[in-house]
C-alpha cells in the first residue's frame, strides 16, 4: 500500500544553484513560521563554516505541511567534495527535485547527482532556477538538461520528466514562461503530484536504515533513517543489524519526527516516515534496525571510494602546546575515530612508519581541508602532508582518478587557460563561445587540479569559474609540472625583525611579516629561484658609536601573503608541512634543522 499523507523529497544541484534559498522561501510561503523564526538567508546553512563559505556542507532534513500533506524535505551539499553525504540521503527520498542554473545550465555536479539520483530508482522533477538572471536562456538550459538525461540513459519515463520556472530568492514558479509568476504554488503542486508516496507494508517486521547519526550532550547518539516496513514505537526491543554481520539487541529510549525546523517527540511512527532514534549506543551509519523476533537486514549504503589521501600528524614544532588543547596522538587518533561515524566518505588508517601519523583519505582537498578546519576550532594542534591522489591497479595497469572539469573564462583568457590546463595532461573534450564567455570542459587528472584553481585566477585576473567532480579511472597520463619556485627557510628561532625581512624582500614574496615569532625550520617566504635558500629572518642591525646623518633609511615592507588552509596544502611540496593550530596556519619543513635536510639530500643523490 503507499501512504498518501507523506512525501520525502530531495532537493539536489550543482554547488551555488540555489537550492538552500528556495528552502528558504518554501519555508516563508507555507505559513507554518513566525517572522521571527526565519530570519535572515540560507537558514539551514546553520553550521559556522557553512555562513562563512556560502556552501551547503551537511545535509538537513525539514518537514513542512503542504495542503494537509507531510512533505519531508532533504536538503543537500552542492559541492563534488561532499558526494558522500548526497549519496547517502538519497535512499530517504522517494523523489528529489534537480535544480539547474537558468544561465549556467547542467554543470558536472548536476551530472554526478543525477546519475546518483537514477541508481536510487528517483524520477527528478526539473526546476530551471534563477529565471530573473539578466543572461537567462531557460529554454537552452531545458534542452541541456534533456540531452543529460538521454546520456545518462534514462528511460522513456523519466525523459518525460515535468518542469518548473522559478527564482528562488524572488519566491516565485511557473509551468509556462508565458504565464506571470506569482508564487511558489505550482512548485509545491508539481511535489504532491508528481513526487510518489512511498510504498509500505505496515504488517511485515520492522526494517529502519540509518543514514545519518547527530550527537547530543545529554542523550548521546541519535539515529536518523527512514523506515521501510512495520513500525517502530517507544520503549521497543529492537535488533541493529550491523554492517560487519553483528547483531545487538537495544531499547527506544526515545523517537522524534521531522516538524517544520525542528524535531517532534511522538510514541509510534510507521513505515513511509523518517525519524529520529534515541538511546542506541553503538549505532552506525548503514545498520539496520529490525524486528526482534524477525530480523531481516536491508541492503548496506554504498558510497564512492576516496581519490585523495593525506597524512595526518601530531604537531611535533617548538611552537607545539602554545595554542591548541588537544595535541598529543591519542586525543588526534580518538578526534578522527570520532569523525568516521558520521563521514561515510572518509577512510583512516594508522602509519605503518610512526605510531603518530594516520592517512586520511577523502573525496577532495576540500573535503579534508573541511575537516582540518573544524578540527582547529575545537582547539586540535596537527600537522598535515601534501595531498597525493589515490591510484588503482585495472587489468595490470597502474590508473590513476580523472575528473571532469568545467571552467568559464573571458574569451580574451582562453589562451592562458589552455596553457595552464594543458601543462596538467587535461584533455579538451568541448569548448563552447556565448557573448564575451568561453566554456570549456576538460578530463584532467586529478593530481593537477591541486593548485590549479590559484594559478587560474592569477593567470585571468579572477574573472575564471571552475567546477570539477570525480569522471573515471584512467591510465597514468605522465608527469605534472609541480611547484617553480623554492623557498625561503628561517635558521633561527625568535622574533623576525624588519631589518632582516628587509633584505629578503626584494628575493621573493614573504609569508610573515615585522615582530612575528618564526622557529628554525619555518617556511617564512617564496624564493624567486627555484632552489630553497636558508636565511635568518631575526637579525638585527648592529649599533655603532660612529653614525652618519641620514645613514638610517625607514622600512617599508610589503604586506606579506596570507595563506589560508586550503592555499597553504595546495602550495607546500612532499618535503613540506602545514603546521595547524586554533590561532595560525604556518608552513613549514619536514625536518627542521639544516644539516638533516643536508644530510637527506646527499643520501638522494
Amino acid at each position: 500500500m503507499k501512504r498518501k499523507d507523506i512525501r520525502n523529497v530531495a532537493i539536489i544541484a550543482h554547488v551555488d544553484h540555489g537550492k538552500t534559498t528556495l528552502v528558504d522561501q518554501m519555508m516563508r510561503q507555507s505559513g507554518l513560521f513566525r517572522e521571527s523564526e526565519l530570519r535572515g538567508e540560507c537558514i539551514l546553512d546553520s553550521n559556522d563554516l557553512e555562513r562563512e563559505r556560502g556552501i551547503t556542507i551537511l545535509a538537513k532534513n525539514i518537514a513542512l505541511t503542504l495542503d494537509g500533506i507531510k512533505v519531508n524535505i532533504i536538503d543537500t551539499p552542492g559541492h563534488a567534495d561532499f558526494g558522500g553525504e548526497v549519496e547517502r540521503v538519497l535512499k530517504l527520498a522517494d523523489g528529489c527535485l534537480l535544480l539547474v542554473d537558468a544561465a549556467e545550465g547542467p554543470l558536472p555536479q548536476t551530472r554526478f547527482v543525477l546519475r546518483k539520483a537514477f541508481e536510487c530508482g528517483l524520477r527528478p522533477i526539473v526546476v530551471i532556477n534563477k529565471i530573473d538572471r539578466p543572461d537567462a536562456r531557460p529554454t537552452e538550459v531545458l534542452n541541456a538538461v534533456f540531452d543529460l538525461f538521454a546520456e545518462l540513459e534514462a528511460d522513456d519515463a523519466t525523459l518525460d520528466f515535468p518542469t518548473i520556472y522559478a527564482s528562488g530568492r524572488q519566491g516565485i514558479a511557473t509551468t509556462d514562461l508565458k504565464i506571470p509568476a506569482a508564487d511558489l504554488r505550482p512548485l509545491c503542486d508539481a511535489i504532491l503530484t508528481h513526487v510518489p508516496p512511498p510504498e509500505v507494508n505496515p504488517d511485515a517486521p520492522l526494517q529502519l536504515l540509518v543514514t545519518t547519526l547527530d550527537w547530543s550532550d545529554y542523550v548521546g547518539r541519535i539515529a536518523i533513517g527512514k523506515i521501510f516496513s512495520g513500525k517502530i514505537r517507544k520503549n521497543q526491543r529492537i535488533a541493529m543489524l550491523k554492517a560487519d554481520g553483528r547483531r545487538i539487541d537495544e531499547t527506544v529510549a526515545q523517537l522524534y519526527t521531522f516538524d517544520r525546523l525542528g524535531r517532534a517527540e511522538t510514541n509510534e511512527v510507521e513505515a513511509g516516515d523518517i525519524c529520529a532514534v534515541v538511546g542506541l549506543k553503538d549505532v552506525d551509519i548503514g545498520d539496520t534496525l529490525a524486528d526482534i523476533e524477525n530480523p531481516v537486514a536491508l541492503p548496506p549504503l554504498k558510497v564512492d571510494e576516496p581519490t585523495l589521501d593525506m597524512v595526518f600528524r601530531i604537531n611535533d614544532s617548538p611552537f607545539a602546546g602554545q595554542d591548541g588543547q588537544y595535541v598529543t596522538s591519542r586525543q588526534l587518533r580518538d578526534r578522527l575515530m570520532k569523525e568516521l561515524q558520521s563521514n561515510v566518505a572518509l577512510r583512516v588508517v594508522p602509519s605503518e612508519e610512526r605510531r603518530d601519523e594516520f592517512h586520511v583519505s577523502g573525496r577532495g582537498l576540500l573535503h579534508l581541508s573541511i575537516l582540518i578546519e573544524n578540527m582547529r576550532r575545537e582547539g586540535y594542534e596537527l600537522s598535515v602532508g601534501k595531498p597525493r591522489v589515490i591510484n588503482k591497479t585495472q587489468n595490470g595497469n597502474l590508473c590513476e582518478p580523472i575528473e571532469y572539469l568545467a571552467i568559464e573564462a573571458p574569451n580574451t583568457a582562453v589562451g592562458a587557460v589552455m596553457e595552464l590546463v594543458g601543462n596538467r595532461r587535461a584533455e579538451c573534450v568541448k569548448l563552447d563561445s556565448k557573448a564575451d564567455l568561453t566554456r570549456l570542459e576538460f578530463t584532467i587528472p586529478a593530481r593537477g587540479l591541486i593548485g590549479l584553481r590559484t594559478r587560474l585566477l592569477n593567470a585571468t585576473s579572477g574573472q575564471a569559474i571552475m567546477h570539477h567532480n570525480f569522471f573515471d579511472y584512467q591510465p597514468m597520463r605522465g608527469s605534472i609540472p609541480s611547484r617553480a619556485n623554492g623557498v625561503m627557510v628561517s635558521v633561527e628561532t625568535g622574533r623576525a625583525t624588519p631589518y632582516a625581512l628587509d633584505n629578503l624582500q626584494e628575493r621573493g614574496t614573504l609569508f610573515i611579516g615585522g615582530g612575528e615569532q618564526v622557529y628554525e625550520g619555518q617556511v617564512v617566504a617564496e624564493h624567486c629561484r627555484d632552489n630553497d635558500l636558508s636565511v635568518n629572518t631575526c637579525r638585527e642591525k648592529k649599533l655603532t658609536n660612529m653614525r652618519a646623518a641620514g645613514a638610517d633609511k625607514s622600512i617599508i615592507l610589503k604586506p606579506p601573503r596570507q595563506m589560508t588552509l586550503e592555499l597553504a596544502l595546495e602550495y607546500i611540496e612532499e618535503d613540506e608541512l602545514v603546521e595547524v593550530t586554533p590561532k595560525a596556519i604556518r608552513l613549514r619543513k619536514l625536518l627542521l634543522k639544516e644539516a638533516d635536510r643536508r644530510r637527506l639530500a646527499r643520501k638522494a643523490q
